[in-house]
């Protein structure tokens, strides 16, 4: 079976393609609207019958009648831009019929849950740049038989897709390079590449050919915090494998490594990153517990999904603790980097200080024999007994600096002969209680053949 598809499908975070219908009803064209900005915003529209099964359809931001209900999702793009930007492009695509109260309420940043103009509208928007990979914005309102989702980026597992077109229900097999396509064909499996099989290790959940189709609103609003968590999740799990890897270089790597992550600053960096993911938890901690508070009071909301809202509410606090214990990995490797730099700093200060004791007497015997006064010896040079003044005078620095070296290594001599001594008493020790052990066990042999008692001290 060719991949390419798929692969394009797992691993193209902008990538989502626009699928068909389930095989149990026929599809519909998915229109979208002429807008000014239809290359940056992205449209998807649903509507589902409440038995399971679910349509693309047109952009009309109509609700359902009955049974069924509709889904409208807007996908903002991932790129550096400001919040009236956002702003411009929801009122570009929702409007008309939302009103402003109803845009500002959806793209406006930080945590809220409350009705607007009727309906429920709770936002998970955290603050910072869009491009970046720790910046999350989600945004829903809820009505009876309507549902319109605001995500920046791409949301894995957010769309639905055919059922049986899972590449996890498929039966793998195993790349070789010295095997033939044709070899792959007659054993009947699916070719799973090594980096396929790496993004699916990083993932915490299935693909969008596993989602359950909801039934109701109701689950619907859960699958959108679902997938909400989930992402989440996904990122936690792929800063622990690049930390785990970046520990193991550590530990492997020399001088040029920790001085590279040093210069890069690369642990203060992700640890930012990761006080940005504990602020889109808490705002999530903040905003989903009044969700199922609100949601309890609507008689549309079945009593199970209340139910799904709390388990999430607490794998979200979980994947907090998980999110701190990570925090304080980094924060430990992190200070035993700038351990390893006060230590390379220290030796640097040590030879500095080396090659000051060096010229010390030096620079001492200079300023003595520079001194602008009688009596100075050797410094008449007319006189010929005085030819030797400058041997004395490199005989003097020599002797100076001798002294001063002794004096400086000192106590590490002294440290060397002490340890030496107690090496050596523990072995005199040593083969003295041997010989005494040895003495006494021979006696108790003797006596116990001679069948005598042991006196017992």
């Amino acid at each position: 079976m060719d991949l390419s598809r798929k692969d394009l499908n797992i691993e193209g975070e902008g990538e989502e393609m626009d699928r068909e219908t389930t095989s149990q009803a026929h599809s519909r064209d998915n229109g979208y609207i002429n807008s000014r900005y239809s290359g940056a915003v992205r449209q998807k529209a649903y509507i589902f019958d409440g038995e399971g099964n679910y349509f693309n359809k047109e952009w009309d931001l109509t609700e359902g009648r009955g049974k069924e209900f509709c889904w409208y999702h807007v996908e903002l793009p991932k790129w550096n831009q400001r919040l009236s930007e956002s702003a411009q492009y929801l009122i570009d695509v929702l409007c008309p019929p939302m009103k402003l109260q109803d845009i500002l309420s959806l793209v406006s940043n930080g945590p809220f849950c409350g009705h607007v103009d009727g309906a429920l509208v709770f936002r998970v928007n955290s603050p910072g740049p869009a491009s970046s990979k720790f910046t999350f914005r989600i945004a829903a309102r809820v009505t009876e038989n309507s549902v319109i989702t605001v995500s920046l980026g791409r949301v894995p597992r957010l769309g639905f897709s055919p059922v049986n077109q899972s590449l996890l229900s498929e039966v793998p097999i195993v790349e070789s390079p010295s095997s033939g396509g044709g070899e792959m064909k007659e054993r009947g499996g699916t070719v799973i590449r090594e980096h396929v099989l790496d993004f699916l290790l990083m993932m915490n959940h299935s693909e969008e050919g596993d989602n359950p189709v909801p039934k109701s609103v109701s689950n619907l609003v859960v699958h959108i915090i679902d997938t909400h968590v989930d992402h989440l999740q996904d990122v936690v799990t792929k800063l622990e494998i690049e930390l785990d890897s970046m520990e193991l270089e550590i530990d492997k790597g020399g001088f040029a490594l920790k001085k590279q992550l040093l210069d890069d600053r690369r642990f203060p960096k992700m640890h930012l990153d990761l006080q940005r993911l504990l602020q889109v938890i808490a705002h999530g901690e903040q905003v989903f517990p009044r969700v199922k508070e609100k949601c309890s009071s609507k008689g549309w909301f079945a009593s199970d999904d209340i139910n799904s809202l709390e388990e999430l509410i607490g794998r979200l606090r979980r994947l907090k603790e998980n999110v701190g214990f990570i925090a304080n990995r980094v924060t430990a490797i992190q200070a035993g980097l700038d351990s390893w730099q006060s230590e390379q700093i220290n030796k640097k200060l040590y030879y500095l200080s080396f090659l000051s004791i060096v010229f010390l007497p030096l620079s001492v015997v200079t300023g003595v024999f520079g001194m602008n006064v009688g009596g100075v010896p050797w410094t008449n040079q007319r006189e010929p007994e005085l030819k030797e003044g400058f041997r004395n005078v490199m005989m003097l620095c020599v002797a100076l600096l001798l002294l001063v070296l002794l004096c400086f290594l000192f106590p590490a001599l002294y440290s060397h002969i002490m340890a030496w001594k107690r090496r050596r008493d523990m072995k005199r020790n040593w083969s003295l209680n041997r010989r005494s052990f040895l003495r006494r066990s021979t006696g108790v042999r003797e006596r116990n053949e001679r069948g005598g008692y042991l006196r017992l001290y």
